[in-house]
């Protein structure tokens, strides 16, 4: 059947490049096209209130509704954005923020006779506040923990008090959560403001069809130029469709219909291409591929208070780490896309990563650590099921065939994704499948999902790992200024972590992007965020 759908699906595929072919004459010409970014969303948007920016679907949308007081460059660094600069005092626990005087709120009649205003330090302290406000229930909310207080200096001096110092505060304020919002449009449309969004940013909000369409526009009074002084953004428009699944996705692009499609999907990843990661021949003329290092581990995880005795042994956990070689599995499973996990929980490109404290690919090995765990135990057909969702059954069963080899039965148990959620959450699975994409570029993000009093189902913690020295370490971390000495205690982390093995880390995942020759401009980073303000499109 899925050999059957890939043969229905290629065919599709070279109809719609012959249809282009024949199509792209002078009289198909469609003389705004290239204006417009044109991209689908399958997954839907929850809301367009950043406050609620949680999924990456919303997140893309709201990105280019809203800014906040820095931003993050394709290289992790935190930039200025509506804050041109700041200070940070009082043993890194005050941040002082100068506010730009050249940025304003969307038009909307609520703003008066001018129909918009300047934004001000005062909006940013409603706005962080509003994150705090419970009654708000926005996800975001433990962005503003370690936060004692907002104070306003003046109308263009923001200041933020910190209850201890922690290096990761910037980055944090880069999320969308963390955006400007007028108070008076947000009051006067409560929760509907999730679908009347005013922002300050390079795009403004003009229509919405939910799971239909989505269109913004170009909000021409935006503050942020080009290194030539060119106003931002060049396109007039940016239009999302709602198709559901992937496969349908890909035949719009490949009917030019949109202008990308990002990652890569089991239902055309063979079909675009090859087994070594390169655009098939059919796609070489019109589309672009841009790959690059993506923050997300995938990992397989094991529930540290377990019943189940092969699970309990750290030898067993070792040994399925040491037993299947990721650098194969990457290579047939996800046409090279990823870098195999050889390092620890920290992918490359933090500070904190180390490549020579992970496991390699060594059976021999793997089979002594199993024998050794049979004659301590009495135990001589170690069996264990690893829970996952469809979606990775192929990876799974790989590591089963390989993990038999060195005499350990694993059962691979396949749950819908939302079961496998809440199942790991509260502590019901023995041994299942994750990953784990930053929410900010700082390997504290990674490293929290092992510390002790972050146990789900209150925090990420979801092998319930508990190691007193690592604790110690991570609590030291937060008042650590210096960042090589910080660097240094998450490797640190991270080696105990790998020691211990509540985890088998698989690989660091790649943001991959396909794009119409047209696009330009159209960059990349490690979080996977779409920025449109510098994107052109060459007119056909």
């Amino acid at each position: 059947m899925l050999k059957q759908s890939g043969l229905i699906l290629k065919f599709l595929i070279l109809v719609a490049f012959s249809f282009i072919s024949i199509s792209c004459g002078p009289k198909s010409k469609k003389s705004k096209n290239h204006l417009v970014f044109r991209y689908n969303e399958h997954k839907n948007i929850g809301s367009l209130d950043p406050a609620f920016s949680k999924d990456l679907a919303d997140i893309w949308a709201t990105h280019q509704l809203f800014n906040g007081l820095v931003q993050m460059d394709n290289n992790l660094n935190v930039i200025p954005c509506i804050a041109k600069n700041w200070t940070i005092t009082d043993s890194a626990r005050t941040y002082t923020f100068s506010l730009r005087k050249d940025v304003y709120f969307h038009k909307h009649s609520l703003f008066g006779k001018d129909s918009t205003r300047q934004v001000s330090a005062y909006d940013f302290k409603y706005s962080l506040n509003r994150l705090k406000d419970p009654s708000l229930a926005s996800p975001g909310s433990w962005v503003m923990n370690k936060v004692e207080r907002f104070e306003v200096i003046n109308d263009s001096t923001f200041q933020v008090k910190l209850k201890q110092p922690f290096p990761a505060f910037l980055g944090l304020l880069t999320m969308k959560y963390c955006s400007v919002v007028p108070k008076e449009i947000v009051e006067y449309f409560g929760t509907d403001f999730r679908s009347n969004p005013i922002g300050t940013g390079p795009f403004r909000f003009k229509r919405w069809e939910e799971n239909i369409k989505l269109v913004f526009r170009k909000n021409n009074n935006y503050f942020e130029l080009d290194e030539n002084g060119e106003k931002l953004p060049y396109l007039e428009a940016v239009s999302i469709t709602f198709l559901p699944d992937k496969q349908s996705e890909f035949l719009q692009f490949a009917q030019n219909n949109i202008d990308f499609v990002s990652g890569l999907d089991a239902s055309y990843k063979d079909e675009i291409l090859t087994y070594d990661g390169k655009l098939k021949a059919l796609y070489k003329d019109d589309v672009n591929m841009i790959r690059g290092p993506y923050l997300n581990t995938e990992y397989l995880a094991f529930f540290m208070e377990t019943d189940v005795e092969s699970l309990k042994s750290k030898t067993i956990r070792q040994a399925i780490n040491l037993g299947f070689d990721r650098a194969k599995m990457i290579t047939y499973l996800r046409n090279g896309i990823g870098t195999p996990a050889y390092g620890g929980f920290i992918p490359n490109g933090l500070p904190g990563y180390n490549s020579t404290i992970g496991y390699t690919y060594n059976p021999e090995k793997a089979k002594q650590l199993v024998e050794t765990f049979k004659t301590e135990t009495g135990i001589q057909n170690p069996e264990i099921t690893l829970t996952t969702t469809s979606n990775y059954l192929s990876l799974c069963e790989f590591i089963q065939r390989e993990i038999e080899k060195i005499g350990i039965t694993v059962n691979v148990d396949v749950i819908p994704a939302s079961s496998l959620k809440d199942a790991k959450a509260n502590g019901q699975l023995d041994f299942f499948r994750a990953s784990w994409i930053a929410d900010y570029p700082d390997a504290e993000n990674y490293l929290s999902l092992y510390y002790s009093n972050n146990f789900a189902p209150n925090g990420p913690n979801y092998t319930h790992f508990a190691d007193k020295v690592f604790d110690n370490y991570f609590e030291a971390s937060y008042l650590e200024t210096n960042p090589q000495r910080r660097a240094d205690l998450y490797t640190k982390m991270d080696s105990l972590v790998m020691v211990s093995a509540p985890i088998v880390p698989l690989f660091y995942d790649e943001v991959v992007r396909f794009t119409r020759k047209t696009v330009n401009g159209l960059g990349i980073n490690a979080t996977n965020l779409l920025e449109l303000k510098a994107v052109r499109k060459t007119k056909i």
